[in-house]
Formats: C-alpha cells, structure tokens, sequence
C-alpha cells in the first residue's frame, strides 16, 4: 500500500479512471518531494480535480503526466484558459520537474492560443495563495491571448482577472447566479482547442 503524505500547502489530488476502476494518485513522500504518477493517456477517461471541485474532462483541451489545460467558466477574453499542475498545492511548492514543466506547457498552449485567435501577444499571470487573489486553492496560470486595444490601459486585465475570480469564488461558494458559460459552450471550444495539437 503506498503511504501518502502532503505539506502543508501541497495536498494529494486523486485522479479516478472510472473505465479501469482504478484510483490513481499523485503524490510526494517525504523531504524527496517523489512523485509517483500513474495516468491514462486518453483525457477523456480521466477525471480532473481543480482545488475542491471536479472538473469534466470535457473541459479540457490539453495534458501533460504534471499537467493539464482547460477552459474558463468567465473568460475575460477569447482564449482565456487556465493551465493547472495535476497537483494541488501552491506554485512556491512545485519541484523542479514540476515548475518546468508547468511552464513549458504554458509556452507551447500559449503560442497556439495567440495564433487560432489572431492575438499579437500573451498575458501569463498566477496567483499564488490568497494574499495574492488566489480563490481556488489549486496551482493555475491564466494564459489570454491579447489583442491591441482589447482593455483601454494594459494592466486593467489584471483587474478584470481578479473581478472574475470573485465572482467565480461567490459562484462556488453562494451558487449565486452569475455570467456562466454552459458545459455545451466549453465543451465545443475545448474541442477546437484539442485540435491545435493533434
């Protein structure tokens, strides 16, 4: 049986392959940080979680063995996606391995992100812990393809990001009603996007 074990910032995500019935974990044991890892390769038999909440692998578009890419409920602009390390914990507690790979995927989702929207350029942004304006106690990155005039001063999307992640946080915490987009809706743009990298 493998013993796991978590930080106190970093917590272990189970991943379930409802087609195997089986639990998958990933995990870190001891001052090693060791990952043990053990995906499907086929996303749409995975199960992803994202701090507390379950989330469709409709919804996502891209992964990685220490990653994964998914759709936004409130995009602040087109492409607004979120890219998540499979493990929940903050940024700072990522290892090497981890914080690479984090964000080589961030590059290579980006560059297809700014092309199929016709940006000129991309805004990468974390929040890490909730000093910082974290809501979802998950490691994430924004990634927004930009476009000349899309916000009147540049660092308002700064503003626009932090607006959407507290009205996400009243969603998930009030079920108030809010801007959402359907599971039709992101599931569609979740497809296109899966496309890029085929």
């Amino acid at each position: 049986m493998l013993k796991l074990l978590s930080s106190p910032h970093c917590f272990i995500t189970p991943l379930l392959n409802p087609s195997r019935g089986r639990l998958h974990s990933i995990a870190r044991a001891s001052s090693s940080f060791t990952q043990t890892s053990v995906r499907s390769t086929k996303m749409d038999s995975e199960s992803y979680m994202f701090g507390p909440y379950k989330i469709d692998s409709k919804e996502v578009f891209y992964s990685t063995r220490l990653s994964y890419a998914l759709v936004n409920l409130r995009p602040v602009v087109p492409g607004h996606i979120l890219l998540s390390a499979h493990l929940n914990c903050r940024f700072v507690d990522l290892t090497a391995d981890e914080t690479s790979d984090i964000w080589l995927t961030a590059q290579k989702v980006g560059q297809q992100l700014e092309s199929y929207h016709k940006a000129s350029s991309l805004t990468f942004a974390i929040q890490d812990g909730p000093q910082a304006g974290q809501t979802v106690p998950h490691v994430h990155i924004h990634i927004l393809p930009r476009k000349s005039g899309d916000f009147e001063k540049n660092d308002e999307i700064y503003d626009a990001i932090d607006e959407k992640e507290k009205e996400l946080n009243q969603k998930l915490d009030l079920d108030k009603e809010k801007k959402d987009r359907t599971m039709e809706e992101m599931a569609e743009e979740a497809a296109n996007y899966r496309k890029l990298f085929i």
